[in-house]
């Protein structure tokens, strides 16, 4: 096995690993974490895991911006839908004569 091929695995088993804490569950990556903490790592990879995270799942901090005022105002089930209506889409002139008729 030469070189090439460890670099390539060690990128492709770092790669794997960042998905999948990534896209985890809190409560895995969570539970995960207590366990790992178990291990002497280093004092940036202990910091790492011990830090909260924003949102409840972490990957988008989507979670933690606040909804708006106006969107609580009237609840979900009150709130109506506006459809408008889309402009005719009518054939042009210019594919009316073609070639195939």
């Amino acid at each position: 096995m030469n070189i090439q091929s460890v670099t390539v695995a060690v990128v492709v088993a770092c790669s794997f690993a960042y998905a999948a804490w990534t896209l985890a569950p809190h409560a895995l990556r969570s539970a995960l974490a207590q366990g790992l903490l178990r291990l002497p790592l280093p004092a940036w990879a202990s910091a790492r895991l011990t830090a909260p995270s924003a949102a409840g799942c972490g990957s988008c901090n989507a979670c933690s911006q606040a909804p708006s005022a106006a969107n609580n105002a009237v609840p979900a089930a009150v709130r109506s839908m506006v459809f408008y209506p889309r402009k005719p889409q009518g054939r042009s002139a210019e594919h009316k004569t073609s070639c195939f008729h």
